[in-house]
């Protein structure tokens, strides 16, 4: 495996998506013990840490939030401003949770971003403006008609990212 410190001493930098999915922080433990800490263990000691650049793509508001929803109830300013702040606490939740597990590897040197919009172009911008040598990810494992439906993050990043992507399965519990 190719180090994850760059050369002339440089921090490389991995982007990791995180959301509020078990499989986004099963990929992110993974990362850390798999390719950010071995590099470390391994980078001369004068070299900064590795990096990890948490992102967490939030939805963007709607630009037009219906007047009356589906149900014929009036959404007022006071609901669509509880919808905002709920989004932006499930951020913060989800960051918070991303940063406990960073904890267990103190040599390791911890960005956040939170961004709004579409997680496939979120993620893919993200790791342009870190620049990022790798971005990790987990699989939600959604089936064929899942993926044809919604669209797949992971794969829209690995043809779109300009560094490498990898795609983390989560293991399957054998009965």
């Amino acid at each position: 495996m190719e180090s994850i410190t760059g050369g002339g001493g440089s921090p490389r930098r991995v982007v990791v998506a995180v959301d509020e999915s078990e499989e986004s922080m099963h990929a992110l433990s993974w990362c850390l013990s798999n390719v950010v800490s071995s590099a470390a263990a391994r980078a001369p000691a004068a070299a900064p840490p590795p990096a990890v650049v948490l992102v967490h793509a939030r939805p963007a508001r709607p630009l037009y939030y219906p007047v009356i929803d589906g149900a014929g109830y009036v959404l007022t300013q006071e609901v669509r401003d509880s919808m905002d702040r709920y989004m932006a606490s499930a951020a913060d939740t989800v960051v918070a949770k991303a940063r406990d597990i960073c904890t267990a590897f103190p040599n390791v040197k911890v960005e956040t971003r939170v961004e709004k919009g579409d997680p496939r172009e979120v993620i893919c911008g993200a790791a342009e403006k870190a620049g990022a040598d790798m971005v990790v990810m987990g699989s939600h494992g959604y089936g064929f008609l899942q993926r044809t439906l919604l669209g797949s993050v992971s794969n829209h990043c690995v043809q779109h990212c300009k560094c490498p992507v990898v795609v983390v399965k989560r293991p399957q519990h054998q009965s």
